[in-house]
């Protein structure tokens, strides 16, 4: 679709917290917490012009390859929250976007995620095909403390599960869909640790895509204040989740 005349380089949106999204205790599932950020991210793409559907039309699609999520406190049930949201920088194949998370214009959580574009037909990154000049880029204006970064994963781990990948964990670009690879993690962490909001910040790293019927394994490694998981395919990892704990 064309450039919406409503179209901002800072852009808001507001989301009412229901019951579908909370967890046993109230608050915002941390899977839902993404789901929110990514969905407002893909609202801003589209009234920016750089949408899905834009994209479709050149087999392009964006796809999250980093995330990093820092975390005061979550929403719960029947909350307006406030997502905010902006482009750091947008080149080539590539681009970081920060997004914020605010209740009664408090700031609780902010992100900063990479994507990249990908080309769904042959599976593989290149250059936006879209123009994207119109988006003013804010470098300096970050959302979180601390940048994403690679996960130092430790190869002696344990391994907690294996699964084959099922048509529900696929999305609409035909893999499996990066909250997915957040909540098969999420199922094996101790559930306090969870209700108790003990998980301050948390990030992920999308290496490889997966796709239906895949094999894959998920492991693990705990100390007192790090958890990271991992997942596995043909002992090549494709996904890795540290959670920085209380």
């Amino acid at each position: 679709m064309p450039i919406s005349n409503n179209f901002t380089s800072i852009y808001n949106k507001d989301w009412e917290i229901n019951f579908t999204q909370c967890m046993p205790n109230g608050f915002l599932k941390y899977t839902d917490l993404c789901n929110l950020l990514q969905l407002t991210a893909a609202s801003h793409s589209e009234i920016g012009g750089i949408s899905f559907s834009d994209m479709q039309k050149f087999n392009q699609a964006w796809v999250l390859s980093r995330m990093r999520v820092e975390i005061t406190e979550l929403p719960k049930w029947k909350d307006i929250v406030t997502i905010k949201t902006w482009i750091n920088t947008l080149e080539n194949s590539r681009s970081v976007r920060a997004l914020e998370m605010y209740v009664n214009g408090k700031k609780i959580a902010g992100s900063e995620t990479f994507w990249a574009v990908f080309n769904t037909k042959n599976r593989r990154p290149e250059p936006l095909a879209l123009p994207f000049e119109h988006f003013v880029l804010y470098p300096e204006n970050k959302a979180t403390e601390k940048s994403f970064s690679k996960i130092n994963i430790n190869h002696d781990t344990e391994i907690v599960f294996e699964k084959i990948v099922s048509i529900s964990d696929l999305d609409i670009v035909n893999h499996v869909n990066n909250v997915k690879y957040l909540e098969w993690c999420l199922d094996f962490v101790e559930e306090k640790l969870i209700l108790n909001q003990n998980i301050k910040s948390f990030e992920m790293n999308f290496l490889k895509e997966l796709s239906l019927k895949d094999q894959v394994v998920i492991h693990e490694n705990l100390s007192d204040e790090v958890m990271i998981f991992s997942i596995t395919k043909d002992d090549k990892t494709c996904f890795a989740l540290q959670l920085n704990l209380e």
